[in-house]
């Protein structure tokens, strides 16, 4: 009749702070009324236009962004970005409806420069308050960290560079000898871990941070057994720095709480927006450039015989075999077990085809693998098969690239890791700029890439 709770806990995600709910109706709510008391202020009366853009701007603005435990100077310049982006689509929207006569010039005007300012004001109004608050001893929480190494030192100092979160950091509790521990945490040491309820109930502490490493589970669940007969929080903090990790996550699986190490960006609502941007610009730049391929693809024919487009062999997506396509550079095209990389006065490459492999407008046919869904616009470039299975074996995490697609261009080429890799130290930095762009993606970062390669198009002396 009753289910067994003993095998299923239920993992919930940390409720939204006090601080966040207020900052989500401050930022559309100071942006609606600084309008309104502009319009007030000029006697312009709120008309159905007024009342559209008013309801338009507080649906684009809400929630609005916690910014409270920012520096003052990355909260100005995160607020100005972030108006003038939000100006510039309205402006568009008013242009496309011709709307735009609607609205008195001097009241947007007087809107548009106070509103920022005015919510930078709030920000600091409140990111005083907040400290003000944290500081009065009623509102301070005490803390404590089991384990004195470097996790433990990372909690601790994760407590001082938070002003407005009102909690003091009492020491820390470690079975090992001063020698053994780090050097920065030896004098704040309180005792073993015998001693860590004992001083939480003699302290009122309210929160225990424990740090030990996995190997310590039978510590753990002792001091846990003692802990449970105190009043304080506890929290476990995995020791997860030493890992590299790509777009860690903490995740609820029916009641078994799992920590993502190594994971692709592109899942969920972040796989919809890759994708649609993906077919959109390939769409766009495949039309665009529909004469330049036509000319190229007569000059690859009139260089040398052979095909205009060259079928690579190439592992995409989860390792899977791709095909990706290329304008033919080359009297002969190796695609086979073993791979010769183009080198500099490489003599297989013909005139026109080095022309097209310095200009990159070899890759130009990759949009077509793109709109397969082969590809992505930006990604790790796709190395040969050969080449995957050469270097799987020495380079590490050399396989986590292929968690994504592959691109036609990406985060390595553009910081000069383009063309030969000729050593395996070559290689090796190409593939840590590719699993850098794992862990940061977002449609920003791809939009800067892209940038980025039309200037290397033309100045980029790398390509053979």
């Amino acid at each position: 009749m009753f289910e067994d709770r003993s095998t299923k806990r239920i993992f919930y995600s940390a409720p939204q702070s006090v601080t966040s709910l207020v900052a989500a109706f401050i930022e559309p709510t100071i942006t609606v009324g600084v309008y309104v008391l502009a319009a007030s202020w000029f006697d312009e009366p709120i008309l159905r236009a007024d009342l559209t853009l008013c309801l338009l701007v507080f649906a684009l603005t809400f929630p609005g962004r916690n910014r409270f435990g920012d520096r003052p100077l990355n909260a100005a310049v995160d607020i100005s970005t972030s108006w003038l982006s939000l100006l510039a689509i309205l402006a568009l929207c008013g242009y496309a409806t011709r709307s735009l006569s609607f609205f008195d010039p001097a009241v947007i005007a007087w809107w548009a420069l106070l509103t920022p300012t005015l919510q930078w004001l709030a920000f600091y109004g409140g990111r005083q308050l907040l400290r003000q608050a944290a500081a009065r001893p009623q509102n301070r929480r005490h803390a404590l960290v089991v384990g004195a190494g470097p996790l433990g030192v990372k909690v601790s100092t994760a407590f001082r560079a938070r002003g407005d979160i009102g909690l003091s950091f009492l020491g820390y509790f470690d079975d090992r000898i001063d020698e053994r521990i780090d050097a920065e945490a030896a004098a704040q040491r309180l005792g073993g871990l015998a001693d860590v309820a004992r001083h939480v109930r003699e302290h009122r502490v309210d929160e225990v941070y424990i740090t030990l490493p996995l190997g310590s589970q039978p510590r753990i669940v002792a001091l846990l057994e003692q802990l449970q007969g105190t009043t304080a929080s506890l929290f476990y903090v995995p020791d997860v720095f030493g890992i590299s990790i790509i777009q860690g996550r903490l995740m609820d699986m029916n009641g078994v709480p799992v920590v993502g190490i190594c994971e692709t960006p592109f899942t969920g609502s972040n796989m919809v927006a890759k994708r649609i941007s993906d077919i959109v610009l390939a769409s766009l730049i495949l039309l665009l450039i529909s004469p330049i391929l036509l000319l190229l693809a007569l000059g690859v024919k009139l260089s040398s015989p052979g095909p205009v487009i060259f079928r690579q062999r190439r592992n995409g997506l989860a390792g899977e075999e791709i095909e990706v396509y290329k304008f033919r550079s080359m009297r002969s095209m190796d695609n086979g077990a073993v791979i010769k990389q183009a080198t500099k006065g490489d003599p297989r490459i013909t005139p026109f085809g080095a022309f097209i492999r310095r200009t990159s407008l070899d890759e130009l046919p990759q949009f077509v693998n793109v709109l397969q869904g082969r590809m992505s616009i930006v990604g790790p470039r796709p190395h040969a098969v050969a080449h995957n299975e050469q270097y799987r074996e020495i380079i590490k995490a050399y396989m986590v690239r292929h968690k994504v697609k592959p691109g036609i261009t990406g985060w390595a080429q553009v910081n000069g890791h383009r063309g030969e890799t000729d050593t395996v130290e070559k290689m090796r930095a190409r593939v840590e700029y590719d699993l850098e762009y794992l862990r940061n993606w977002s449609i920003g970062l791809d939009l800067q890439i892209i940038a980025r390669t039309v200037k290397l198009v033309f100045f980029d002396r790398n390509a053979y």
